[in-house]
């Protein structure tokens, strides 16, 4: 009897440990569609779908004597409003000017035989709030008003190494490795948002698009698709891609034709310690042409660098010495140098017809990272400029100026800083921002 209620006890008992025990295994083995994806962040799952959320938020706010009234160079390049201005109190009133960036991007991932499907959606909104002379908004919003939410991206896509896209989105264009490593960078590449770039208002990216890309391994990808297809009947961008990133190298081969136009871009980056090259080209069907040769090397606490530039309205050069004294400490003293001469090109403006001149600035600046979150900036320099009095372009011209500023980055994707520029000209701008991102 004994024996048998040992044995019935001992059997119930096995029974619960076991039940428990299988409790915790489905615990541990329960994975939700964002874990067997393999994706992470900010996450919202479904029994099919992953939802992954990211965003910024970003404000500054700019006070000052400081609307750019004085125009000491300009660049040919039409990808931008291509003209290096200082600092200038050229407007009776002084100047305030609060903006507040702010984007939300969705990504519903879901499997398929295919590999991952996707559909994309990015909010946008920018607020643009304060007086500033001749201020019109960005991105065509009138100033001084709230500015709705925009889509900047409504797209869907399927695939793993090969992908489709189709939607409205961003170009696969490449654009890149064409950023010169000199402090200061270069005078037309700044223009052009740093690199190189054309003049043809023809073969228009981005937009609506169709697009395909393939990773065929060993670092080769690429990539084609018809883009621009939301304008006129039979108006669309051909584009086509060729990237390679490996073995301390990245570059590609980018090309773009249709809608009136075509444009080429191509860039070289190739990183052997202690050297580092960047080399790229651009050129369109107008002939405007524009490369790009950079070169840094590295000695222990010393880099130098030394850049170059040319396109069809002119050619630049630039130089660097960086040493990092501490771990937090850096002083940096460069220059950069511009020679325009006349360009009289499809599409050239008053002032790139203007007659040759010369572009200067040099500039030391210093960083300290005082504490693991706040780090102090300061610099001084002198620019100048032998521009004559054509279109905007302001006339022969000099100033010096200095800069000093304090950035907080406490964590938790919070940012802050805090800066101010002064001129001889009279000229002053003071500048906070604030962002949070989202990930």
């Amino acid at each position: 009897m004994k024996i048998r209620s040992l044995l019935l006890g001992s059997a119930a008992l096995a029974g619960l440990s076991t039940a428990g025990y299988a409790a915790d295994l489905g615990v541990v083995t329960s994975l939700d569609v964002c874990d067997e994806l393999g994706l992470s962040g900010l996450t919202i799952s479904s029994d099919d779908n992953c939802l992954v959320i990211t965003g910024n938020v970003a404000f500054e706010y700019d006070w000052g004597d400081y609307t750019p009234g004085r125009v000491y160079g300009d660049f040919a390049s039409v990808s931008n409003d291509n003209n290096y201005n200082v600092l200038n109190p050229a407007s009776p009133l002084d100047s305030n000017q609060g903006d507040v960036d702010t984007w939300l991007k969705f990504v519903a991932t879901a499997d398929s035989d295919f590999g991952p499907a996707q559909a994309v959606i990015k909010l946008i909104s920018e607020n643009g709030t304060g007086d500033k002379a001749g201020n019109t908004g960005k991105n065509g919003f009138p100033s001084n008003a709230d500015q709705t939410v925009g889509i900047d991206e409504a797209w869907v896509g399927i695939g793993d190494t090969t992908m489709i896209m189709a939607g409205y989105k961003s170009s696969i264009f490449n654009k890149g490795d064409d950023a010169p490593l000199n402090y200061l960078g270069l005078f037309n590449s700044n223009a052009v948002n740093t690199g190189v770039s054309w003049h043809t208002s023809g073969a228009t990216t981005g937009g609506d698009v169709i697009q395909i890309v393939s990773n065929l391994g060993n670092g080769v990808s690429v990539g084609g698709g018809l883009e621009g297809l939301a304008g006129t009947f039979g108006n669309l961008t051909a584009v086509g891609v060729m990237s390679y990133a490996g073995d301390g190298i990245s570059a590609h081969f980018s090309g773009a034709v249709g809608n009136g136009g075509w444009k080429i871009h191509t860039g070289f980056t190739g990183a052997w310690d202690p050297i580092k090259v960047v080399a790229a080209v651009a050129t369109d069907n107008t002939g405007y042409y524009n490369a790009l040769g950079s070169v840094a090397a590295t000695f222990d606490m010393f880099t130098l660098a030394a850049s170059g530039e040319t396109a069809s309205d002119g050619y630049g050069v630039g130089g660097s010495a960086t040493a990092k004294v501490t771990d937090g400490v850096t002083i940096n003293l460069g220059g950069n140098y511009w020679h325009h001469t006349t360009y009289t090109g499809p599409g050239a403006s008053t002032n790139d017809g203007a007659a040759a001149y010369d572009l200067w600035r040099v500039e030391a600046g210093l960083s300290a990272a005082v504490t693991e979150s706040i780090t102090l900036t300061a610099a001084a320099g002198y620019e100048s400029t032998t521009a004559p009095a054509v279109g905007t372009l302001g006339g022969p011209s000099s100033d010096f100026y200095g800069k000093a500023g304090v950035a907080w980055a406490p964590g938790g994707g919070f940012t802050s800083s805090t800066a101010l520029t002064v001129n001889s000209l009279g000229g002053y701008k003071a500048v906070f921002k604030a962002a949070k991102s989202i990930k």
